[in-house]
């Protein structure tokens, strides 16, 4: 019996069985950033320990730095402290740190892949729970706690339970207008936001096969709030031709032994499976959530549940919190909603392929007169090339603010924030009450096209009918 690209990953990283049952695994990529990593560092410092290979861990700053001002020292003294303690720690403790001054500044999942530093077959923590992204490229990859970021810092390990693994085949082909992130709503919405419980999600099938690097990550984030610890994607040559001459990736002779070693992971034909769930591309349409877990979502040309079609009490409850939070009515259409801010951006969706394929159906055209519109690019890198590119003047023209890299409206641990219960047209990965700075606020979540076409109608819309979409884009 052969055995899965998880099976292969953990057992090449195992040091040893824990007494209580879990392994001591070896972590082969650290990456760290401001907010959950001070602690840590502060626990190594009081105790006297070094981190154990400074190599092997890499930080940058995302979570709280302004998007709106790059020049030191910034208003908020928060997010000032916390990047001259990053800067301090990394080095004190020799890690490299791609800091704002560097041009390769971002989103910690962002510029882990951009870098060459997220390889396959490797095991990658973080602090954040969205570390699953890196699954992409073949690396068993998930999101740790601050005392875990403590451990790995000083052993270079953590103790983890096994997983069992779920093969999720998306086949066919996806319609035009239909993106990786309507993909992988449509996987939350119906396996359920809990459904990945003790799972490593295994995507496969001929959409995955088909997809760019920036789309298998685009599935692979949101992987957690399936509820899945971890999400993969086989290794194959579109791997490989994305970390080809990436700053941190093998070269040379190196390149072609990485090469065949990176392939040996991918998971055997013969190997088995805990479960396999089949999907057809065909079945998915642009999809966008209505309530306050990314579960909770429809096609754009549904309508919202009713309370009373959810099946058990507990269902019931929950699909009328959600209602009496985001202010809809039962049973009417998600379409049409009035919208008052569109982001663009998030480590789900502010790569440069998302900006890309966003400008060519916004030029020309502007945001509606009472939305918010701001994009923020994902990394220093990707705003460099969009720039380069012109995508920069597009989104300005059209009425977008053009923002410099970060986490930003995501989370709002910036002054990137809602006000007061707006609703906001949202391409990252969370709908939760108060995940965008207002415990009023409401996000949909949504493809970046989605976004786009929210943002020039001021209302939930159908990207393909807005942009006249019939054929696929040229991407």
């Amino acid at each position: 019996m052969g055995k899965s690209l998880f099976q292969k990953v953990w057992d090449a990283h195992s040091v040893r069985q824990l007494p209580n049952g879990q392994t001591q695994l070896l972590i082969g990529t650290h990456l760290i950033h401001e907010v959950t990593s001070p602690q840590a560092f502060g626990m190594l410092r009081e105790k006297g320990i070094p981190v154990k290979y400074p190599h092997r861990t890499f930080a940058t700053v995302d979570h709280i730095v302004p998007t709106n001002e790059l020049a030191e020292p910034y208003s908020d003294p928060l997010a000032q402290a916390m990047i001259t303690e990053l800067r301090k720690n990394c080095e004190e403790y020799g890690v490299k740190f791609f800091d704002t001054t560097t041009g390769m500044q971002g989103i910690v999942h962002i510029v882990g892949p951009e870098q060459g530093i997220t390889q396959p077959g490797t095991t990658i923590a973080c602090g954040d729970s969205h570390t699953s992204t890196h699954g992409a490229f073949g690396a068993v990859a998930f999101g740790i706690g601050t005392s875990q970021v403590r451990d790995v810092l000083a052993t270079q390990t953590m103790a983890l339970n096994p997983l069992k693994v779920r093969r999720i085949n998306v086949d066919g082909k996806l319609a035009p207008g239909v993106y990786a992130k309507d993909v992988i709503l449509h996987i939350i919405r119906t396996l359920g936001v809990n459904g990945g419980t003790g799972f490593a999600y295994e995507y496969g099938g001929e959409v995955f096969d088909n997809f760019t690097m920036e789309e298998r990550m685009t599935v692979c984030n949101m992987s957690i709030e399936g509820g899945a610890r971890v999400g993969y994607v086989n290794p194959d040559e579109t791997t490989f031709e994305y970390l080809k001459g990436r700053p941190y990736a093998p070269k040379g002779k190196d390149w072609d032994a990485a090469v065949e070693r990176w392939q040996s992971f991918a998971s055997d034909a013969d190997c088995d499976y805990d479960d396999v769930v089949n999907i057809r591309a065909e079945d998915i349409a642009p999809t966008v959530t209505w309530g306050i877990n990314p579960g909770q979502a429809v096609f754009i040309d549904q309508s919202v549940p009713k309370k009373e079609e959810g099946k058990t009490v507990s269902e019931r409850a929950s699909i009328a919190e959600a209602l009496e939070h985001m202010q809809f009515e039962g049973g009417t259409a998600i379409k049409g909603v009035k919208v008052n801010v569109a982001f663009l951006g998030s480590c789900t969706n502010g790569r440069l392929s998302d900006l890309r394929e966003v400008a060519q159906y916004l030029k020309g055209r502007k945001v509606h007169p009472d939305v918010q519109a701001i994009c923020v690019p994902g990394s220093q890198g990707v705003s460099r090339i969009a720039e380069e590119m012109g995508i920069d003047q597009i989104f300005k023209d059209a009425g977008f603010e053009w923002r410099g890299a970060g986490c930003s409206m995501c989370l709002a641990m910036n002054p990137d924030k809602l006000v007061g219960d707006q609703l906001c047209a949202s391409s990252s990965n969370r709908n939760f009450k108060g995940r965008q700075g207002s415990i009023t606020g409401r996000t949909v979540l949504m493809s970046p096209l989605m976004v786009a076409a929210a943002a020039v109608t001021g209302e939930i819309s159908d990207a393909r009918e807005v942009f006249g979409i019939l054929e696929p884009a040229t991407v």
